[in-house]
């Protein structure tokens, strides 16, 4: 019996995309899978469009245009039926419990040997929660910025992942095809979900999500 029809990799390393997609082929249920991949999160989004439904999402946490754990909150906000795995190379303990408290159902580190990747994402697949050390878990707690971050809706996500990167209400507009005033009411709204005053306060509840905070070495 096959553990799923279809998983989708959104990483920006297209050998490291290669060399998983060849290591959980050896897995006999997973032979036949549909492997669907994005290197941008813009490519992801559009992928959402269309593969919601896939049965599996590996996210690597520095995706271009993620912003740390963002794109990990949005996703499990709108998307709650797909479940969501991270795979990083930032193995920290603190960006373990942030990924889980956002709503991963795994984290596996990208320095795990394949045979106990293959152990992990059979796990996942077949529904269970998969951590290097389940004790890692036992300081989670609630955390604010996600719950607010979880909030806003796709539009106001994306135009705040903007502001993240800098662009003006007049870049942001031309992008996505809307006016000036449209951007500003976005804005406006989004200010209001996650209890800022103005845009640089924003940014810096995003900043809130990247990994670096959490960088211990």
């Amino acid at each position: 019996m096959r553990l799923a029809d279809q998983i989708i990799i959104a990483d920006d390393h297209p050998l490291f995309r290669q060399a998983l997609m060849l290591t959980l082929n050896a897995v006999p249920a997973l032979q036949g899978v549909e492997w669907l991949e994005a290197d941008t999160v813009d490519v992801l989004d559009k992928l959402l469009e269309t593969a919601a439904d896939a049965d599996l999402l590996v996210l690597d946490l520095q995706i271009p245009g993620a912003h740390g754990f963002s794109t990990l909150v949005h996703v499990r906000s709108h998307f709650p039926d797909l479940p969501v795995v991270v795979v990083s190379a930032h193995e920290e303990d603190e960006n373990i419990r942030r990924a889980m408290q956002a709503g991963a159902c795994g984290f596996i580190p990208k320095s795990i040997d394949p045979d106990e990747l293959r152990d992990a994402m059979v796990a996942v697949l077949e529904g269970q929660v998969w951590v290097p050390d389940p004790k890692i878990l036992e300081q989670s707690g609630d955390d604010d910025i996600v719950a607010r971050l979880a909030s806003l809706t796709p539009q106001q996500h994306r135009i705040l992942m903007m502001f993240a990167d800098g662009m003006l209400n007049k870049q942001i507009a031309i992008d996505l095809s809307v006016s000036e005033a449209t951007v500003k009411a976005h804005a406006t709204a989004i200010f209001k979900k996650l209890n800022v005053r103005n845009r640089t306060q924003a940014v810096i509840a995003v900043s809130q999500l990247d990994l670096g905070q959490f960088q211990t070495n």
